[in-house]
């Protein structure tokens, strides 16, 4: 019997950061992935990783090497800027395509709201 893998390797964090669907057996993976702890973090270097060979296609373009350095950091910012703007649907999005709630979210904010909102609910009455 085939041992079930947890974690994706390489070749399948890259389909997964390209927008591919993992395999059910790597569902917590995934659910670790996009609401654990630096989820934030994870999203941003997951989501520079198709821009790559853009910079890389930058770098091999004729002149001085700081103007093709400018290049690649032009691109870099504004790739984390999209990147930046985009994580809630990107984050809906692979939430879906893995079979979970668009709304899914990291369980200790979920627990921190749910404190807050009695604390309010217990100060304000209606």
């Amino acid at each position: 019997m085939p041992r079930e893998q947890r974690r994706p390797n390489p070749i399948q964090w890259i389909g997964y950061a390209f927008g591919r669907r993992l395999p059910d057996s790597m569902i917590e993976w995934v659910r670790h992935d996009l609401t654990g702890k630096h989820a934030i973090t994870r999203h941003l270097v997951r989501g520079m990783l198709p821009f790559t060979p853009l910079f890389a296609a930058f770098l091999l373009f004729p002149g001085e090497l700081w103007l093709r350095g400018s290049m690649v950091l032009l691109a870099g910012l504004l790739a984390l800027f999209y990147t930046t703007a985009f994580m809630p649907m990107n984050r809906a999005h692979r939430l879906v395509k893995h079979g979970l709630p668009a709304d899914l979210e990291n369980p200790e904010r979920a627990r921190r709201r749910a404190i807050e909102r009695a604390k309010y609910a217990a100060q304000h009455p209606h």
